[in-house]
């Protein structure tokens, strides 16, 4: 009696379970809809980039599709079933899922990662112009600093003279004489040409602050094209003038990096294959996670049963699978059978129509899975389904190797 009851409450359990599931399968199927479209969208976005507009919907709508039919595939097969069909689906569904999350990545790419690349495009032009005016600077406290001793080297010269001290100095010229008269006036060319000098930089100064001042007007108002015009044209004239000023002393002029235009500083991220070199792993991530959900929900939809079987059909499966003899217990503790015809039945010439029906039906409805192409295994609910129909006739059913199969597997 308390055998029994337990076995009405199993059935009852599996009943609530299987309906449980078959509105899930209701659920799911929208639901892998749309997030085949939302995968679909970004890859499209991805492919759209490299490949023509109808060429790139053509490729993402196959695509989205084998993603799909492979994970349904995939579900339905097991490895030592059919090895060939089995690695094809599974290669098949690898080179969809890299496709598909390759080029969505590129959407969330510039979705999490566009106002960092803006900063370092502000930031990149910030270090090519400071760094181009440090050099600016440097040159000119060169130039300055070697005229300043050469200044220096002249009053040296000049006051040797004047007291008497130089070598070419005779006795007779110390103070004012021909000799001072020469180094003065050399020291008079050296001070001039120091005059001179100070007057460009004063040039190059008011270009170095005008530069910085525009840097920083861009760099607030990064979207104002006529702020990055005026910096760029305050950057050339510094540029030529600091080109002037080193050709001038007899120097080398200075390598000035190239500004981009302002449609080249302002774009948006265009995709391309140097994302990967810095790549976003949360942008990954996100490309990703779409295509696993869609994987899942397509495996687990065909995966498990589509809903609870009719009377008939229990009956159905029930007298089936009673033809069977050859079930034992298999390493994932599953009920196992052997699903083709034995040496006894082959020479009685035993016909297997009705019982191959009811495997192949039970297969397709989630209730048996295929281990090899000569077994299959129970799933966790046909368990109660078989119990139910056992109690019904105890008398009947109780020595066949179904029900001892079953007594071995929850008594043993």
């Amino acid at each position: 009696m308390s055998s029994s009851f337990t076995w009405h409450i199993g059935g009852l359990l599996n009943f609530i379970q299987s309906t449980f599931v078959g509105l899930l399968r209701v659920l799911s199927v929208p639901i892998v809809l749309m997030l085949s479209l939302a995968s679909g969208y970004t890859t499209y976005y991805g492919l759209s980039f490299f490949i023509t507009d109808w060429i790139a919907l053509i490729v993402t709508i196959a695509v989205q599709s084998i993603v799909v039919i492979c994970s349904l595939e995939l579900a339905g097969l097991h490895w030592k079933a059919n090895r060939g069909r089995f690695l094809s689906v599974l290669v098949s569904l690898a080179v969809a899922l890299t496709v598909s999350v390759s080029f969505s990545y590129f959407k969330f790419f510039e979705f999490s990662e566009k106002d960092t690349v803006i900063i370092k495009r502000q930031t990149k032009l910030n270090e090519d112009i400071s760094g181009y005016i440090e050099k600016t600077v440097s040159l000119k406290s060169q130039v300055i600093a070697n005229q300043q001793k050469r200044i220096e080297s002249a009053e040296a010269e000049t006051n040797s003279a004047y007291i008497g001290t130089h070598p070419a100095v005779n006795r007779q010229e110390v103070g004012k004489g021909r000799v001072w008269s020469y180094y003065n006036g050399i020291l008079q060319v050296e001070t001039e040409k120091l005059s001179i000098l100070e007057n460009q930089t004063h040039e190059l100064d008011e270009l170095i602050s005008l530069n910085r001042m525009k840097l920083s007007t861009v760099s607030t108002h990064g979207n104002d094209s006529a702020a990055y015009d005026q910096l760029v044209e305050s950057f050339f004239k510094l540029q030529g003038e600091a080109d002037k000023f080193a050709t001038g002393n007899g120097l080398k002029a200075i390598s000035a990096p190239r500004l981009p235009s302002f449609s080249e500083f302002s774009r948006g991220i265009t995709p391309s294959f140097d994302m990967w070199k810095d790549i976003s792993w949360f942008a990954l991530a996100c490309a990703a996670m779409v295509d696993f959900f869609t994987l899942i929900l397509s495996y687990r939809l065909e995966m498990t049963a589509p809903g609870p079987l009719s009377d008939d059909e229990k009956d159905l499966a029930f007298q089936g699978l009673s033809q069977f003899g050859d079930f034992t217990i298999n390493s994932n503790d599953e009920l196992e059978f052997k699903i083709e015809r034995t040496e006894l039945e082959r020479a009685k010439r035993v016909s297997d129509w009705k019982r191959m029906f009811a495997v192949a039906f039970l297969l397709n409805r989630g209730y048996l899975r295929k281990i090899s192409h000569k077994t299959v295994e129970f799933a966790p609910n046909l368990y109660p389904i078989i119990a139910k129909r056992l109690t019904k006739d105890t008398r009947n059913d109780s020595k066949s190797p179904l029900a001892s199969a079953m007594r071995e597997k929850f008594h043993d």
